[in-house]
């Protein structure tokens, strides 16, 4: 069965053969193309820049992504972690997209209490990609778990999505060739398993 897919892409190295990034995204695009899902993509560095999430209400390019989420089946983001967290650019994108009504609304139980309910993405599939820059031991199983639980409470208890997480740890400059491709091939995976 044909899946859509939106990758949204956050790497300032976006052209192929730049980044890591950029190669674990053409390793699952092609093989999206082999199965025949229809993909779509942003790359958020190069689009027009997002201003400031201010509270205003979305503006029609905010609208046209989230109109482009709500029409896939499978959607991925795509990000280094920097300090923690998915770098910058690609915060600002969920800062401004992923906002109530649109991913969630609340409901009041008593008081100022009360609980998520999910909006227009519920059911789908997140695939919440990260990479980064080293195997420390210590850093790997306890600090860089961090990111991953809090977007897990965003894309699923907020937005009631179905999550699935794709980490690499041992990002390095002059990665062997045999780990490269075994991460390719972990990508591979991925989109087999979808």
């Amino acid at each position: 069965m044909s899946k859509k897919i939106l990758i949204i892409f956050g790497h300032h190295n976006y052209k192929p053969g730049t980044s890591f990034n950029a190669a674990c995204r053409d390793v699952f695009l092609e093989e999206c193309n082999k199965l025949g899902y229809e993909v779509d993509l942003i790359n958020i560095y190069e689009e027009k820049q997002i201003k400031f999430w201010d509270g205003r209400k979305p503006d029609e390019q905010i609208l046209n992504y989230q109109e482009r989420l709500e029409k896939c089946d499978v959607f991925m983001v795509m990000s280094p972690c920097h300090n923690y967290i998915m770098n910058a650019a690609t915060e600002n994108f969920l800062a401004n997209v992923f906002i109530p009504p649109f991913s969630f609304t609340y409901r009041k139980v008593w008081g100022n209490f009360g609980f998520p309910v999910p909006g227009k993405l519920k059911g789908k599939t997140a695939i919440i990609f990260y990479s980064y820059g080293g195997p420390s031991f210590f850093v790997s199983l306890i600090l860089q778990q961090i990111p991953r639980r809090v977007k897990s409470s965003v894309f699923k208890g907020l937005a009631g999505c179905k999550i699935k997480f794709v980490r690499f740890y041992e990002v390095l400059p002059n990665m062997p060739k045999k780990i490269f491709e075994k991460h390719m091939n972990k990508m591979r995976q991925v989109v087999n398993k979808l």
